[in-house]
């Protein structure tokens, strides 16, 4: 992926800033360990 398609990959969702995780549909702006341990358990 071109930076170019990153940025547009934000901007689609709202977010400017980094890092961020999208699973399922769910956005994580930053890093969030417990978040992403519990979005990836399901």
């Amino acid at each position: 992926m071109n930076d170019s398609t990153a940025m547009e990959e934000l901007v689609k969702i709202g977010v400017m800033t980094t890092p961020v995780t999208v699973i399922d549909g769910a956005v994580v702006v930053g890093f969030n360990p417990k978040r992403l341990e519990d979005l990836l358990a399901g």
